[in-house]
């Protein structure tokens, strides 16, 4: 092992991907098991309607976040380590080490839950498999993360370039799925579905009840932030981030509503997950199940490599600037920051342990990973209302620009809080149980630098993160969280 180079500027020989690949990237974390599990989970909290209120209000605050990391790639173009390092430079060091903390705890929940998603889908064919919270499931998933470990540790660049070509692959079943779902759309069932809401409580519920749902579909946004050290061009980091995120929103969307025009809700409800896979076999016959299965397969390994890379990236990151032990930084031949990867298997290795011991192992995983994606998106809107009130990075811009770069990175704001809201008590305590003694690897790193540990407001901020961690553990000691 090698120790870490200096970042390197867009357009020298390890700066080599382009817009399309980086696209790719943001395509490639957002499309890949949630995608599958959109009519169930649709179905079991609104109609028709509650789904086009659900994906306009996740649409909207998801593209003010799009715009917020297109902006900052813009006025910060020497910030390169995704969303970390706006959190850092807005906030302080503390800041910056909890974002990339709780995206790379986020990466590896939803990696955990990508291979269970795959047991469960298999499941369908050999019943030992269960939902995918088997022994037999665990150690099948086991494989996967150290097949992915080996194949990442071959190069990063090779692994973005497969990703593109697996992003392909997996988008195109997904689109024959919509596709037949409209020709064989009935437009009675989709006029019972518009207001089906007698058991499921106000339209405004039915709304909220889907929010965590969309938010994870949607994680993997700021992939290309994550990569803007391998950009050819900087300007490509945004374009990729908002090119990608409206390709994803449209097929989504497509997915939910077509699925609407072909079952009764309760039926669409009642579907097992995979549930695209059930909602096709209902119009095509058995082929379908099979059809949507290996689609599954193929998005979900695509996905875990995309998470995978991204989350070692985000540890790689905060060591080269003294927020986490250097031996994070610390790259193999192929340019791979090994340690960081070696760490992110064996957590993904750890949580999939855990699934033998809760009573939905996909959900509580689903869940999770959004709980933890929200304190990175949270701080970079943040950061961008900073930049936008104090006119840092403005300097010679129009100030109708800024002001409306302030406007949305407000509404940035306002939305994340919202989803905190949505996500509930109980998730946010889960991860500040994560949270807090994964803190112990910033303290090493402060004092391997010979750092002040923590600033006032820190200490305070740290104090809070651990507090609430207790209270998260003895809610679980008492039963009164339930895994």
């Amino acid at each position: 092992m090698s120790q870490a180079r200096a970042p390197e500027a867009p357009g020298s020989a390890r700066a080599t991907m382009s817009l399309a690949t980086l696209t790719a990237m943001v395509v490639g974390g957002m499309v890949g098991a949630g995608v599958f599990t959109l009519p169930a989970r649709f179905g079991v909290a609104t109609g028709v309607v509650g789904s086009l209120i659900a994906w306009t209000i996740a649409g909207a605050g998801m593209l003010t976040l799009a715009f917020v990391f297109q902006n900052l790639a813009v006025r910060k173009p020497e910030l390169d380590s995704g969303v970390f390092v706006y959190a850092k430079a807005g906030f302080g060091d503390f800041a910056g080490f909890t974002s990339a903390i709780g995206f790379w705890a986020s990466a590896v929940a939803g990696n955990a839950f990508y291979l269970v998603f795959i047991a469960a889908t298999l499941g369908a064919f050999v019943p030992a498999l269960g939902e995918g919270d088997t022994v037999l499931a665990v150690v099948l998933a086991s494989v996967g993360v150290w097949l992915f470990h080996l194949l990442v540790a071959r190069g990063v660049r090779g692994a973005a370039a497969l990703n593109r070509v697996v992003t392909v692959f997996k988008v195109l079943p997904i689109l024959a799925f919509v596709v037949i779902l409209v020709i064989s759309a009935d437009a009675g069932i989709l006029r019972a579905n518009l207001f089906d809401y007698e058991d499921l409580g106000g339209l405004g519920e039915q709304v909220r009840n889907t929010m965590i749902v969309t938010t994870f579909v949607f994680i993997g946004i700021e992939g290309a932030s994550v990569y803007s050290r391998f950009a050819r061009r900087r300007e490509d980091v945004g374009r990729a981030t908002v090119l990608g995120f409206l390709s994803v929103l449209s097929i989504f969307a497509l997915v939910t509503l077509s699925s609407f025009a072909v079952l009764p809700r309760a039926e669409i409800a009642d579907t097992r997950q995979p549930s695209m896979a059930g909602v096709l076999e209902s119009v095509v016959g058995p082929w379908g199940t099979t059809f949507v299965s290996v689609g599954v397969v193929v998005s979900v390994l695509g996905a875990y490599l995309a998470w995978t890379l991204m989350a070692a990236e985000v540890l790689f990151h905060p060591a080269r600037s003294a927020d986490l032990p250097r031996a994070f930084a610390r790259e193999n031949r192929a340019g791979t920051p090994i340690v960081a990867l070696l760490v992110t298997s064996l957590a993904a290795q750890l949580l999939l342990l855990a699934t033998l011991l809760v009573s939905d192992a996909l959900d509580f995983m689903l869940d999770l990973c959004t709980s933890l994606a929200l304190i990175p998106y949270l701080l970079a809107a943040g950061y961008a209302v900073k930049l936008a009130v104090t006119g840092d990075g403005y300097e010679g811009v129009d100030p109708s620009v800024r002001r409306r770069q302030g406007i949305v990175a407000g509404l940035a704001v306002g939305y994340t809080v919202f989803l905190f809201v949505a996500a509930g008590l109980t998730f946010l305590l889960l991860s500040t149980v994560i949270l807090a003694p994964l803190t112990l690897l910033y303290v090493c790193a402060r004092r391997e630098n010979h750092r002040p540990l923590f600033t006032r407001a820190e200490a305070v901020a740290c104090a809070v993160v651990v507090l609430s961690a207790v209270v998260g553990v003895l809610a679980l000691a008492t039963g009164r969280i339930v895994l």
